[in-house]
């Protein structure tokens, strides 16, 4: 055990060698955003952990100030047909039916979603649809979502494209990223703004539609301005939050926005979820021989009991639900876990800001054709958890597992901590750890599958989970599992900063500001999930 620790290969216990790293287990304090202006909608100031933000709500009574927020814009051009485009330009269509603001879909002409975007309602016929650079020439708002591989690659095109005074919108930082990488930048004469919603696509769609008769329902929003040339993007981008149906909005900027979200759907929100059911199924088969059971154990218990507990009552109020043996179960687990999670988010978020992740994507992006992504719900595992939902009973709630919610909760504090201690603001580190996590995407995970959620979101989302998931399983298996085994002794203070993290302040402030209905996956949507042959 002493040779162990003195070479650092007991994560998340005693050791000296912590001491010549420096581990930081206590977050630094979040600085804050600065303020921002805005004439047509009302700001609201909240106090989080000791920080004041400004943030907007939303809401169906705010979309006769649309006009307004969209003024001098006669047409909105919705580039692609991903997993955001459909939810985005659908529910913009709707929010500003009876305005003469008109929304055009942008695709190639041999675009093979061409048809789906008709099938919506947008035709060509009535100026609904057209070729994607005609498209953009005459928008005075273009929203690009097309891939991110696709934007690095098309970008000066799009640039050449777009009216002087137009606005470029994107939900998504990853080009800002890939543009500093190459010491390149957005043309001086267009408004550059960033809207980026807190969950995929079909959820954006889902509770938007779901929220038409309770004043709106939808996925939060952090908006950015990066260009202002005319005096007006802050209003654009958050008439165009509140026009997708964000039931409240939080500023940030597009650098922070993609560190924040290529980073945390590489850990708690995909890659590092699907590595860690995979290590947990095992060690609960190994246990049992009861396949069906290490699975609600492991994966049936994360997105079926942990994930909806927290939604409705926070992380730390998780933890003290939980029975006297629970307890003693979960600080085993959070304690050998942690670290070990957290070394590996630390480099997740390191090769992100560096520039080097969103390299890796583009590159991916030249060897598609030659190597496309594959599945990767084929495994025992997966192929156990479907013969598991197909046997589920509706009525009958899964049960929070000690063990498996410690090692849940211990990577989501770790991407936390990671993020509090790269100064991002709690609105956002609360949004991309938690509420992305709870209430957009384990609620699809529980109903198809975590494995099919993986092989369902955006590329540069795929790709990262399936470079970063392997990592996980292979480091909670052998440094936590193994220091259990061992019988190491248990390391309390990461348990106290667990139970004092200020973090849990800001979720229980923005848990407020969730939305006021639980996502449906089996309410009819004119929005699919797509399937990967």
């Amino acid at each position: 055990m002493l040779l162990l620790a003195l070479f650092g290969l007991v994560e998340g216990f005693v050791s000296p060698i912590d001491v010549v790293r420096g581990v930081s287990r206590r977050p630094v304090r979040v600085v804050p955003k600065a303020s921002f202006e805005t004439k047509a909608f009302e700001k609201e100031v909240i106090q989080l952990a000791g920080t004041t933000e400004e943030i907007v709500r939303g809401g169906r009574d705010l979309f006769d100030r649309l006009p307004k927020a969209f003024e001098g814009i006669e047409k909105i051009g919705v580039i692609g047909w991903g997993s955001q485009a459909p939810a985005q330009a659908q529910n913009l269509k709707e929010s500003l039916e009876g305005t003469s603001i008109q929304v055009k879909i942008g695709l190639r002409r041999d675009s093979t979603s061409w048809s789906s975007a008709e099938s919506v309602g947008f035709t060509e016929e009535d100026g609904g649809l057209g070729e994607m650079f005609e498209t953009i020439k005459e928008s005075d708002l273009v929203i690009l979502l097309i891939s991110d591989a696709a934007q690095a690659k098309l970008y000066k095109e799009i640039f050449q494209a777009m009216k002087p005074g137009a606005t470029l919108g994107l939900s998504h930082g990853f080009l800002l990223g890939h543009l500093d990488s190459i010491g390149e930048k957005f043309p001086d004469d267009i408004n550059v703004i960033l809207v980026a919603p807190k969950g995929m696509g079909p959820s954006v769609r889902r509770l938007y539609e779901q929220g038409k008769s309770v004043n709106g329902a939808g996925i939060n929003s952090s908006f950015g301005i990066h260009q202002d040339k005319t005096g007006k993007a802050t209003d654009i981008a958050l008439g165009w939050g509140i026009a997708i149906g964000s039931p409240f909005m939080f500023e940030t900027t597009l650098t922070d926005e993609y560190k924040s979200d290529i980073y945390g759907e590489r850990g708690i929100l995909l890659g590092g979820v699907h590595g860690m059911v995979e290590a947990l199924f095992r060690r609960y088969l190994a246990q049992s021989g009861d396949a069906a059971s290490a699975f609600r154990r492991s994966c049936e218990s994360i997105t079926g009991a942990i994930a909806p507990a927290i939604s409705k009552k926070g992380i730390k109020q998780l933890y003290q639900d939980l029975d006297d043996q629970a307890k003693n179960e979960f600080r085993t687990a959070y304690a050998a876990s942690y670290l070990p999670s957290k070394e590996i988010l630390q480099e997740i978020y390191d090769e992100v800001a560096s520039g080097n992740e969103i390299r890796s994507v583009i590159m991916h992006g030249d060897r598609l054709e030659k190597y496309p992504i594959g599945k990767i719900d084929g495994t025992y595992t997966w192929t156990i958890g479907e013969s598991v939902r197909d046997q589920r009973d509706d009525s009958q709630t899964p049960e929070i597992d000690g063990f498996t919610a410690g090692v849940y909760v211990a990577m989501m504090m770790a991407q936390i901590d990671v993020l509090q201690e790269a100064r991002h603001s709690y609105t956002e580190i609360v949004n991309e750890s938690v509420i992305e996590a709870v209430d957009s995407l384990c609620p699809y995970m529980h109903y198809k599958g975590v494995a099919f959620m993986v092989d369902n979101c955006s590329r540069t989302a795929r790709l990262g989970a399936r470079k970063w998931a392997p990592r996980f399983d292979y480091l909670i298996e052998q440094l936590a599992f193994t220091a259990i085994d061992s019988g190491a002794t248990l390391d309390e203070s990461l348990i106290d900063d667990f139970l004092n993290n200020p973090v849990h302040d800001a979720v229980a402030v923005c848990a407020e500001l969730r939305p006021p209905v639980d996502i449906s996956c089996e309410a009819p949507s004119t929005v699919k999930e797509k399937v990967i042959a």
